[in-house]
């Protein structure tokens, strides 16, 4: 058995458990496994490199991926999928493990459904993938957010200001509600809930009133102004690039927010935005062993020849889903677990 690997779309802490916990469970079948370089690019361009035992030694603890990653789309290039279908051909692969998040898996339905054989694996610091609680990454991101929330509350405190915090979350808000609440955050926005400026503000007064001399709002990049009809409030970055899979790159929320904040309230606000650095770093505990558990059910699947499904966590168990089943869906908020932050957030 020939097995190909590759990894999609945007890093995230835990890829290389999964990388090593596939090899290392496939050669215990006597399987061989090829990554591809740079994700389905990888493909189009026959850019791989053999793994072994000695080839993913020492990298459980590494963040990022090694085997790169692009968030190249094959059925936005001309003949795409009978590109990829051809290099399955020419390097005699007879399955292909694709971990990523809802670009990268789309591709891989699609796919299977053209006759591959593909599974998936989920992978997102969002956490908004559908059929899965948790994705790994996200406790890591979770919790460097969290210091760095712990971080601005001293430095708040001492100057006296509200300082806005921007996190990650394009469409959910999992990111911004778990750090808030374990940082300890005066207000939590996220877009599952259309925020009101006002009311943002007459919260921030209250807390001051009270005596309260800092506070820390912590926002979604996704979070959107309340509005009127169809206007869309979220906010972009004015060059409106989109990549392969017609994504708008988010950011700018947090500054506006924290403009708007201190030209009403007449309280010194400063926005800071902690982008890319809740990517990096190495894998916190339970996203190496939760890697670690995709990876070899990833390959446990491939053993009893059971394609076209997505792993997944349901509870503490691992088990697989059609990775058709996640396609046009997302995985939001509950709202029950959004009203959590109301007890402490005024």
């Amino acid at each position: 058995m020939h097995i190909g690997i590759l990894t999609g779309g945007g890093d995230c802490p835990g890829l290389n458990a999964v990388i090593r916990a596939v090899v290392r469970k496939a050669e215990k079948l006597n399987y061989r496994v090829t990554g591809i370089r740079n994700g389905w690019k990888g493909i189009l361009e026959n850019t791989t490199m053999e793994l072994n035992r000695d080839s993913v030694s020492g990298i459980l603890h590494r963040g990022g991926t090694i085997l790169g990653t692009s968030r190249t789309n094959p059925y936005k290039m001309p003949d795409g999928e009978a590109r990829v279908k051809q290099w399955f051909t020419d390097n005699a692969v007879d399955a292909l493990i694709a971990i990523g998040g809802e670009d990268t898996l789309g591709v891989a339905a699609k796919l299977h459904l053209a006759g591959l054989k593909v599974i998936g694996v989920p992978k997102t610091i969002d956490n908004d993938l559908a059929g899965t609680d948790f994705t790994f990454g996200f406790d890591t991101s979770v919790n460097i957010a969290m210091e760095a929330i712990d971080r601005l509350h001293t430095t708040a405190e001492s100057h006296n200001r509200i300082i806005v915090a921007e996190v990650m979350g394009r469409h959910a808000g999992w990111i911004a509600l778990y750090a808030g609440l374990a940082g300890g955050a005066d207000i939590i926005l996220v877009p599952e809930e259309p925020f009101n400026i006002d009311v943002v503000c007459a919260k921030l007064r209250a807390r001051h009133d009270r005596g309260k001399n800092f506070s820390i709002v912590v926002v979604s990049e996704g979070a959107k102004f309340e509005t009127e009809g169809d206007e869309d409030g979220s906010f972009v970055l004015s060059s409106m690039e989109k990549d392969s899979f017609g994504h708008v790159r988010l950011g700018g929320i947090g500054a506006i927010l924290a403009t708007e904040i201190e030209r009403r309230l007449g309280i010194e606000t400063r926005s800071t935005v902690f982008g890319h650095i809740q990517r990096g770093g190495s894998p916190t505990a339970y996203d190496r062993v939760l890697g670690i558990r995709y990876g070899l059910h990833a390959i446990e699947l491939v053993e009893a020849g059971r394609f076209g499904r997505m792993v997944a966590l349901q509870g503490n168990k691992i088990t697989d889903i059609d990775i058709a089943d996640i396609l046009g869906k997302m995985k939001y908020l509950d709202p029950d677990m959004y009203k959590l932050a109301d007890v402490f957030t005024d």
